[in-house]
């Protein structure tokens, strides 16, 4: 199995490479060059042949990608083989081989964010690590009061609140500014800081998933740190659409999904508590199955889906053999085709700043005076029905809803142009 994964990757990967760096005239066997980041947004043979890993329902543009990642087409192979084989051996793979082999993929895991085994647990999603960080969270008094934001995710937003009856400590919310710049930003997590000397937990999101804002997480968790207060970052959607830096970004604690930008199945996700910090999260549902100095301690999942979770390496070669640094270029690069392309359209207001470092591939819209539920619906099912272009309405952000726009590796810039030509009519009406 593990093999004809790595066969199946590694050949169509290379046959990839291969074309998009390869001049015409060269030799089989002449050494490529590896490919240059700042070329490979537009790269049309190398972003093709990566499209072609993918088996995609074009009949509507999927510019939701912002939910889960679509597996491609090895990493489903390989998925397919491991239900297969977890299915054929049930037990006597789950009693024999399992924890074997998932220690292994947490090792994959660690190995692939910089970090070491000791400091992630394997979850079902980063909604769960999240959640159990926050109310894991044990050095919170009464009276303290805990941060987050309206960008931040909403799942997160109820286990914030949540502590309000568990730990008796209150609850101070606030707006990041529209329009969102980097000054802007962290001058109001500044001020927020400033003005709750109580604050002892703050929410961070990485990269929000109503607007697609990126935050400058270094520099706010240094402000937090400074003032006494722990940072938990949401990094659900950063991790795979943006280059990641554990010890550069400077937090504790943090929440990963597998299955959105870096392509795993669906149901999977990781915690992360860095060393040192472990006994400030409460062991989960006072768990015995590891010792209170394990990372393991502080999740218990009961049985996961086996197959799913020996998928994980697989997901994680094909996001390597592309690059996150080439993902993150594209990504951004369709962001902005589209975007560039309707910035002409008064009624149309962008979210998410054109600021490089603010964004990668997500970015939402809203048109002018339409900020309430039923608008942003009846845009989005215009949109779909009419046009047949996908995307999704989001709530939450304090100056009204809106409407998010999330293309992947394998979207086309035919695709976003329906997108473009679609607004344009709906804005005209």
């Amino acid at each position: 199995m593990i093999q004809r994964r790595n066969f199946l990757i590694s050949g169509l990967l290379t046959t990839v490479m291969a074309a998009a760096t390869r001049p015409a005239q060269a030799a089989e066997s002449v050494a490529l060059p590896a490919p240059d980041p700042s070329k490979l947004a537009t790269d049309a043979g190398f972003w093709s042949g990566v499209r072609d890993l993918y088996d995609v329902d074009r009949s509507t543009a999927n510019l939701e990608n912002g939910y889960w990642g679509i597996m491609a087409r090895p990493v489903l192979e390989t998925y397919v083989e491991n239900i297969q084989r977890v299915n054929r051996q049930n037990t006597v793979y789950a009693r024999k081989s399992f924890d074997a082999d998932f220690a292994a993929v947490r090792d994959r895991v660690a190995g692939a964010l910089g970090v070491s085994p000791e400091e992630i647990a394997l979850t079902r999603g980063a909604t769960e690590a999240l959640q159990t960080l926050i109310a894991g969270y044990n050095k919170l008094q009464p009276g303290d009061t805990v941060l987050y934001a309206d960008l931040d995710y909403d799942s997160m937003q109820y286990a914030m609140g949540m502590l309000e009856s568990r730990r008796g400590v209150t609850i101070k919310t606030f707006a990041i500014p529209e329009p969102a710049t980097r000054e802007a930003v962290l001058e109001t997590y500044r001020k927020v800081l400033a003005e709750t000397p109580r604050a002892k937990l703050l929410l961070l999101t990485h990269l929000s998933h109503r607007t697609g804002l990126v935050m400058p997480v270094r520099e706010i968790t240094a402000m937090a740190r400074a003032r006494g207060v722990d940072v938990i970052l949401d990094a659900a959607h950063s991790w795979g659409q943006l280059p990641l830096d554990m010890t550069d970004l400077g937090v504790d604690f943090a929440g990963f999904n597998l299955h959105k930008w870096i392509g795993a199945p669906v149901g999977l996700g990781f915690l992360y508590i860095r060393k040192g910090r472990l006994a400030d999260i409460d062991t989960h549902m006072g768990d015995k199955d590891w010792p209170a100095d394990d990372v393991r301690s502080r999740i218990h999942t009961g049985t996961l889906n086996f197959a799913a979770a020996l998928t994980i390496p697989a997901a994680l070669d094909l996001h390597q053999a592309i690059g996150v640094t080439a993902k993150h270029a594209r990504v951004s690069h369709l962001r902005n085709y589209w975007v560039e392309r309707v910035a002409g359209i008064d009624a149309i207001e962008i979210l998410t700043p054109n600021d490089p470092a603010l964004h990668a591939g997500i970015t939402s819209f809203r048109i002018k005076g339409k900020v309430s539920k039923d608008d942003n619906t009846a845009t989005v099912n215009r949109l779909r029905d009419e046009f047949k272009v996908l995307t999704v309405r989001r709530a939450g952000v304090a100056a009204g809803q809106c409407i998010r726009v999330s293309p992947a590796v394998y979207t086309t810039e035919a695709e976003l142009d329906r997108l473009v030509t679609a607004l344009t009519a709906v804005t005209a009406a």
